[in-house]
């Protein structure tokens, strides 16, 4: 597929990987609408690449309707989505107070919310764009869109406290196959991305010591991932139409330890 005036949305679209993947695909001639909470980022970002905010919690059926009301009526249907909205925490399974010597466990709320933003999220997210992406008219080659959703890691090696997380990213991988075989009579492509340690606001956010030590613990190369290398790896989805049902490691072949 090319990228000429080809309408997208990226979710998560106003930080991090998604805004990379946002200028990087405005830079090949799509047009972007970022779908984010964080208004004053992405009415920046959108300004800065010629597209449209969406302020869009991607928990909320209600908003993430509005978010795409608003894309296709600045753009018209997308036909591709890139989902790179999501969360988390360090949180063990069970655990004792240091102070009281107390059992405490992961608190289900929290485990929740974050299967509802990275997982329940992404998985609306790829369901209300792939209903869209059916009316649209085939391609030459009977293409009609590309949805991209980002894992992690975590999904085969997460780390202690990582457990909803990694369960979060884990089930994107999974339902990246059935999700592809749904929609493959409609010419739909489906893929994901499991990044490892980037050089995202978060990584830069954490002391300096922490984050030489994570990037001296990636084999070859000896760093974080750039996060236009992300976006580029998204290209190469988007363009290659045989890139189908497949979930990339993109982590220079760093297996995650324990802690």
């Amino acid at each position: 597929m090319q990228l000429e005036s080809v309408a997208a949305v990226v979710t998560g679209g106003a930080s991090g990987l998604g805004a990379a993947t946002a200028r990087h695909l405005a830079s090949l001639g799509a047009k972007v609408a970022l779908f984010d909470l964080n208004a004053q980022a992405g009415n920046a970002l959108a300004a800065e690449v010629g597209g449209v905010f969406c302020k869009v919690d991607v928990t909320s059926e209600a908003q993430v309707d509005a978010g795409f009301a608003l894309a296709r009526k600045a753009h018209g249907q997308e036909r591709l989505l890139v989902n790179c909205a999501g969360t988390g925490e360090a949180i063990r399974t069970a655990s004792l107070n240091k102070a009281t010597g107390a059992a405490l466990h992961y608190p289900l709320e929290s485990f929740d919310r974050i299967i509802q933003i990275n997982l329940v999220g992404s998985f609306r997210c790829i369901a209300k764009s792939a209903a869209g992406m059916l009316a649209l008219e085939a391609l030459a080659d009977g293409e009609r869109g590309v949805i991209i959703s980002t894992a992690s890691v975590a999904a085969e090696d997460g780390q202690i406290g990582q457990a909803a997380y990694s369960a979060s990213k884990a089930a994107i991988v999974g339902m990246t196959l059935p999700i592809a075989r749904d929609l493959m009579d409609h010419g739909i492509r489906v893929n994901t991305i499991m990044p490892g340690i980037f050089n995202t606001e978060l990584f830069r956010a954490a002391p300096e010591g922490v984050t030489s030590a994570l990037a001296a613990s990636v084999p070859f190369p000896k760093r974080a991932g750039d996060p236009d290398e992300f976006a580029r790896l998204v290209e190469a989805m988007i363009r290659l139409t045989y890139f189908n049902g497949a979930s990339v490691r993109l982590d220079g072949a760093i297996r995650m330890t324990p802690r």
